[in-house]
């Protein structure tokens, strides 16, 4: 929509004004709002008409004078025909500075998106993992490519990120790129954080996530079954690496640690607990949450069978943990020496921890939660899958209970 700018040209007398030339203003006035400038000129109010805002008379100066005049108002006019196809905020203030050149740098996407992650950057470590960063990086990566292929350029006007924008780019990801439900929304998510960014900043004024509602679908978390778990922990191996390997994926299943947090396990965090027996006290990397977890008679076994280990001595951790790469590949020659039909990984002990190990053994989900460092039981909730022994041991008791009080009432009605 076209704003309306009413330009004026004025003498401006100073307080201790007497006589001789005064200085011309020009007058920017939008919707009720002004702002002015200097001209640089000046003219003799004897010769000044206030209805024409121009000098009066044919002499070559007072020419020479309008005409200046006339070139300023052509400009001023330009300049909002400009702000008005380039949707840009037309105020009495911004006409004036764009007018005399003092325009504030305009934002663009990719220079906000870059300054994000040279922030995080420089952060890892810290406050952020290595892999945050990755995906940040990747969906930078993607946001570039899909400019290029959607509106043909570089680089954009962070105003100009709009409820369109976000599904074509959606549609990018998933039809160009490739990307599943899920991922395509993480990237969706991900570049939410720099469109926050630019709200808070007001480079932006309208959230076009306010009316994005995209939903992810429920994955399919593998975990280990008790007879699986008991066949890889009763297993042994020819090869110590092997064994070593897993019994650290066996003290995951027990414990619920995440990789990166049995890594970093130090002895200083097996402590005496509340209820006089060990305890391990964590702080999640991912999360900074604190996890407190009481350690099962098997996760004691492990811990002590590497009590004198000389990695774990020289470097004060708990278990003597590989790379996570040669840790995942370690167990795949388990899953096959243990004929196990799943592909085995850190994060399934995770898993195995939260649904064979305790909820599937009548461990509250609250309990669950703290001890996995959860700060929503919904988080929880996405590791949890009730498994079909559970669902049968449950239905027996509610039959047992149903074949009592059919007995009961058979006894009575007798």
């Amino acid at each position: 929509m076209r704003t309306q700018v009413n330009l004026l040209f004025y003498l401006k007398k100073r307080a201790t004004y007497k006589s001789g030339p005064v200085a011309i203003y020009l007058r920017f006035t939008v919707e009720g709002h002004r702002a002015e400038l200097s001209t640089g000129k000046t003219c003799d109010p004897a010769r000044w008409s206030v209805q024409a805002g121009r000098a009066n008379g044919t002499k070559e100066d007072v020419r020479v004078l309008n005409m200046y005049l006339d070139t300023l108002q052509a400009k001023a006019q330009e300049l909002h025909n400009i702000m008005t196809i380039n949707d840009d905020e037309i105020t009495a203030e911004t006409l004036k500075n764009r007018f005399i050149g003092k325009v504030e740098k305009a934002r663009t996407l990719v220079a906000v998106f870059e300054d994000h992650n040279a922030k995080m950057r420089s952060l890892v470590g810290q406050e952020f993992e290595k892999s945050t960063l990755q995906r940040y990086e990747t969906c930078l990566k993607h946001t570039k490519d899909f400019m290029q292929w959607q509106y043909n350029v570089s680089d954009m006007l962070v105003k100009k990120i709009n409820f369109a924008f976000l599904n074509d780019f959606e549609y990018y990801l998933r039809s160009v790129r490739g990307c599943g439900n899920n991922s395509a929304i993480k990237y969706i998510k991900n570049l939410g954080k720099i469109v926050r960014i630019c709200l808070g900043n007001g480079w932006l004024i309208v959230d076009p996530y306010l009316n994005y509602k995209p939903k992810q679908k429920a994955v399919h978390r593998e975990v280990l079954t008790k007879e699986e778990l008991q066949r890889i922990y009763k297993k042994k191996f020819g090869v110590e690496r092997l064994n070593s390997v897993r019994d650290i994926f066996v003290f995951c299943c027990y414990t619920g640690l995440a990789y990166v947090d049995v890594h970093k396990l130090k002895r200083s965090e097996l402590v005496k607990g509340i209820d006089g027996n060990l305890w391990i006290y964590t702080h999640r990397q991912k999360t900074d949450t604190l996890s407190r977890i009481p350690v099962l008679p098997i996760a004691l076994a492990i811990i002590k069978s590497y009590d004198k280990h000389p990695q774990c001595i020289a470097e004060d951790r708990l278990l003597p943990v590989l790379t996570n790469q040669k840790m995942n590949a370690y167990l795949k020659e388990i899953a096959n020496i243990a004929k196990v039909k799943k592909f085995l990984t850190f994060h399934i002990a995770r898993h195995t921890f939260a649904t064979t190990v305790t909820l599937n053994n009548g461990v509250p989900i609250e309990s669950v939660a703290k001890m996995m460092g959860h700060t929503s039981i919904k988080t929880t909730q996405i590791y949890a899958k009730v498994m079909d022994h559970k669902i049968s041991s449950d239905m027996q008791q509610l039959q047992n209970k149903l074949t009592i009080r059919k007995k009961v009432s058979k006894t009575v009605g007798a």
